[in-house]
């Protein structure tokens, strides 16, 4: 049986959840709110992608990413962020829908599911 493994994140949630050879990531922010989306996009890739590989993993391994937006017309903006960001070799399943955040500063939050 394999054991789970809690990467601290908050007293809310893990940042990550690995299991069975799968790492399950919470819901990834930017912190620079003055970026507009594409600023945004970049630092929560860039950022997904450092949890990855401090978790053993890569973006190559990502599985399924679900974004989330705060307005889908910034869909083709975020999406040439994607674009130049992601693995062409290894595209993940991936849904992208519109979402009140947490905060109406923050224009994208990304969670993903990778293997390890």
């Amino acid at each position: 049986m394999s054991s789970i493994t809690r990467a601290p994140g908050n007293h809310r949630y893990s940042e990550v959840v690995a299991y069975n050879g799968t790492l399950y990531l919470s819901g990834i922010v930017p912190t620079r709110l003055d970026v507009g989306i594409a600023g945004q996009a970049a630092e929560v890739l860039k950022s997904i992608e450092s949890v990855l590989e401090n978790n053993g993993s890569a973006k190559s391994k990502i599985l399924f990413c679900q974004i989330y937006l705060a307005d889908i017309r910034l869909a083709k903006e975020m999406n040439e962020v994607w674009d130049n960001w992601v693995d062409p070799d290894n595209l993940p399943a991936r849904a992208t829908v519109e979402a009140r955040l947490a905060s109406p500063d923050k224009l994208i939050e990304v969670c993903v599911v990778a293997a390890q």
